[in-house]
């Protein structure tokens, strides 16, 4: 059984630290140098107050949500299917 998992992103100024310390508020999938951002998860019922939580450390900037899991990724098309005009 897999459990709900929700990613957010988070702004920070010391990126040292901020390896360190967020790992224990969830997983940690990447971590900008260049541009200072860190991308974790977490449990999706534990959103909000990991969110406040962090956004309280003194070297995060800003904490933004991902909506990535809230957008929709099955595709289907009303036009129909042009590439048999295309063939040689």
């Amino acid at each position: 059984m897999l459990t709900q998992r929700s990613g957010f992103i988070v702004w920070v100024n010391d990126l040292k630290a901020a390896a360190k310390q967020l790992e224990r508020f969830g997983s940690i999938h990447y971590i900008s140098k260049k541009l200072h951002y860190v991308v974790m998860y977490t449990y999706a019922d534990r959103v909000e107050e990991t969110m406040k939580q962090v956004s309280r450390l003194h070297f995060v900037k800003k904490v933004e949500r991902s909506y990535r899991n809230e957008i929709k990724t099955e595709y289907n098309s009303n036009m129909p299917d042009k590439t048999r005009f295309y063939s040689l």
